[in-house]
């Protein structure tokens, strides 16, 4: 006999949620997991895509990158990229990429479900929002393209005695 159990509404943040309390990340990839924790999922997974794809090309020297790096920086929209951001800011340019990365990697999954809940007529279990306004809470930095990179862009720390998957 064939028995149909009601397992309720798909938590689109599970694997966030796990992430964020999995001892054996790297903290900045928690901070980041954290950060992405109730973020729409299309959203999340572009913007951190977009934060990514403009970090490499600030660091490989692309034309128009520093220009797009502070566009980002200094949007009046929601504070998630800042966010981002400046939860790997001066860790090493290196490591800003491979937890951004592993970030995207971690939303794409979570955007395909959440195109396939859609798609389907059904709904996932409701994500609270955890930005209150659409427009940034408190100061933005200038847009100034004419930045020079710190030790950060250069400078690799390392991940010694940190614990990676």
């Amino acid at each position: 006999m064939n028995k149909v159990f009601d397992i309720g509404k798909f938590d689109l943040d599970v694997t966030l949620r796990d992430a964020a309390l999995d001892p054996n990340c790297r903290p900045t990839k928690r901070m980041l997991a954290n950060a992405s924790i109730g973020v729409e999922p299309f959203d999340a997974y572009y913007s951190a895509r977009e934060l990514y794809e403009t970090l490499q090309g600030v660091f490989q020297g692309l034309p128009n990158a520093k220009a797009r790096l502070t566009q980002i920086l200094s949007c009046h929209c929601d504070d998630y990229q800042r966010c981002l951001y400046y939860a790997l800011a001066g860790r090493g340019v290196v490591q800003m990429l491979d937890d951004l990365e592993w970030l995207f990697e971690l939303l794409g999954p979570r955007c395909q479900m959440s195109g396939h809940i859609l798609r389907s007529g059904q709904h996932p279990a409701p994500m609270v929002n955890p930005y209150v306004s659409s427009e940034p809470d408190g100061p933005v930095p200038a847009r100034n393209a004419d930045f020079i990179e710190g030790p950060s862009w250069y400078l690799d720390p390392g991940l010694g005695g940190m614990i990676e998957e």
